[in-house]
């Protein structure tokens, strides 16, 4: 909303200064609403990454970074992660309160009646090579429920944005599993509605045709607390690209695919594989006795070593989802007898040196939840290269939530962000004989 205070811009340039309102949220910093800037000063603001520009305005989460603050409208991660499941909180995130037991009830019912794709849908897998990433499949058959599902291509009908967030939130386990079944070369396992929505995941992932199959209890929590943890935050890359790519008009589908392109990058959903792969590299080298030499080779920056797991672009504080990452991992790994895990002793051993060593200390660099997520996938029994596809299965209700979010926005417009041009100014084209 909008205050009575103004933020004054001046120029040195002779260009006449002008005044900005400065909008307020219900918490967190100010913000000053530029819009008017080029109309008023013919100038832009330069801002790469768009660290210090809010894109929107949204009431679905908030993250304060430097108390180490994750709120899903207005519930503490740790809270949610403790007394809800996964569809309370997808529900709790897409129509904005935690659901009675009746509504709960309801949706879960509606969404596990949803947990089927249409059957034409194997024979886009098939099309693809065997080693394909799932990553790969994955967007690619989320993009193409738009052809499966037309009757949901109304953007502006509620009905239609509701039943599109059912589907993608019923569906993108399914599509996943797939494309793991078919990676692996064993046979896709139908949905089974009576399952819970992470117990139903783990059957189409782990149960085979051959024998029965029942999901461990303390597996199946473990699961679903990983898909709360990553089901939203905030204006990230991925959720960024979903409402850019949805600014646009298109269908929830084509911007949830833009989103599960965005999310393989390296950079932001690959990171606890990157975590995984650097324990176990240290793990090959030497052990816990290596971990010390390891530790000092990251603080010198010739040395080429990277600290996976450790630090954040929003928190600067211990990240909150870590934490609740790190019980989950204990659980795990007693249930199943790994407490001696040699990468989970890693682990520990890397955060205590972290915590303790001036030189990350004042660098900030908190474990993050990715440094545990990774450990308790292996412990799964999911496989590195489905990590990103969890992370995409989760946030799901992330991004069907921030689109529909823009979507109903009144001043929502098609994004079109602009350049600072460096290039050349100005010339002639010579005929091709002249050049």
């Amino acid at each position: 909303m909008t205050t009575e205070h103004k933020a004054t811009m001046s120029f040195s340039d002779g260009t006449p200064s002008v005044e900005f309102p400065i909008l307020t949220g219900t918490i967190g910093p100010d913000v000053i609403d530029i819009r008017k800037l080029y109309g008023q000063a013919g100038k832009f603001t330069y801002d790469t990454g768009f660290l210090s520009t809010a894109s929107c305005n949204s009431s679905i989460t908030y993250i304060d970074g430097d108390k180490g603050q994750l709120l899903y409208r207005g519930y503490p991660i740790e809270q949610l992660a403790v007394h809800c499941d996964f569809l309370e909180t997808c529900y709790l995130i897409y129509y904005g309160e935690l659901p009675t037991p009746a509504q709960y009830q309801d949706f879960q019912s509606l969404v596990m009646h949803h947990t089927m794709v249409h059957e034409q849908m194997q024979f886009a897998v098939r099309g693809f090579r065997r080693d394909s990433h799932p990553m790969a499949i994955l967007a690619s058959l989320s993009g193409s429920m738009a052809a499966f599902y037309p009757d949901s291509l109304d953007i502006n009908s509620p009905e239609q944005q509701d039943i599109s967030f059912v589907r993608l939130i019923a569906k993108m386990p399914t599509l996943a599993a797939m494309a793991y079944k078919y990676s692996i070369g064993q046979p896709y396992m139908y949905p089974q509605n009576h399952l819970s929505y992470a117990g139903n995941f783990m059957h189409m992932m782990f149960a085979t045709p051959c024998e029965k199959y029942e999901p461990n209890p303390v597996l199946e929590r473990a699961l679903d607390r990983i898909l709360i943890l990553h089901a939203d935050h905030e204006q990230n890359a991925s959720t960024s690209t979903v409402r850019l790519c949805g600014s646009s008009g298109t269908s929830p589908f084509s911007a949830i695919a833009a989103g599960v392109a965005c999310l393989w990058g390296p950079a932001h959903g690959g990171a606890n594989q990157a975590c995984l792969e650097m324990l176990e590299e240290i793990q090959a080298n030497g052990g816990l006795e290596k971990v010390g030499e390891f530790m000092e080779r990251v603080k010198d920056k010739n040395s080429g070593a990277r600290l996976m797991g450790f630090g954040h672009r929003v928190y600067k504080n211990f990240d909150p989802r870590a934490k609740l990452m790190q019980e989950t991992c204990r659980e795990v790994l007693a249930e199943l007898g790994l407490e001696n895990d040699p990468l989970f002793k890693l682990a520990m051993a890397l955060e205590k040196i972290a915590l303790e060593d001036d030189y990350f200390v004042q660098r900030k660099l908190y474990p993050n939840v990715d440094f545990y997520s990774g450990i308790v996938q292996r412990a799964l029994g999911i496989p590195v290269n489905m990590f990103t596809c969890i992370f995409a299965v989760a946030r799901t209700i992330g991004w069907v939530s921030q689109w529909k979010e823009m979507i109903v926005d009144p001043e929502y417009k098609i994004g079109r962000p602009r350049q600072l041009y460096t290039g050349l100014t100005e010339r002639p084209v010579k005929p091709l004989e002249s050049r």
